[in-house]
């Protein structure tokens, strides 16, 4: 299984649930910002501090970047991430990019999920 380098981004992210034929808010912004919209749900990850209130979101991710660029060929990116944190039953969401895969916690798991994936090989900065 890889191992691997991962960086502990700033502050805290909401995932957001909306109609699926919603327009996307003009407060869904961030230095991570992801929306993916299906036949079902427009589904927003961004920065909790802009998320209203009564917007139907989960709060309280921390995000955990895997070092990237990643190769597309490589195998095991993401399980090998999962494994650690399935070990310890640390919840999480991955969200991924064209470089990179990114890994959120829930902030009251954060600690827990940062020892699991150091002591699975994994080097954390925090």
């Amino acid at each position: 299984m890889h191992t691997f380098n991962l960086s502990l981004l700033a502050g805290q992210l909401a995932v957001c649930q909306l109609d699926p034929n919603a327009s996307i808010p003009n407060w869904a912004t961030g230095d991570l910002l992801s929306i993916t919209r299906t036949t079902t749900e427009l589904s927003i990850v961004c920065e909790q501090e802009n998320v209203p209130p009564e917007a139907k979101a989960e709060r309280g991710w921390r995000c955990l970047r895997i070092e990237g660029p990643l190769d597309f060929t490589l195998v095991g990116v993401v399980a090998s991430v999962a494994n650690a944190l399935a070990d310890s039953d640390v919840a999480l969401f991955v969200v991924s990019t064209f470089d990179t895969d990114y890994v959120l916690v829930k902030e009251e798991e954060l600690s827990n999920a940062v020892e699991s994936l150091r002591a699975a090989g994994h080097s954390v900065q925090t």
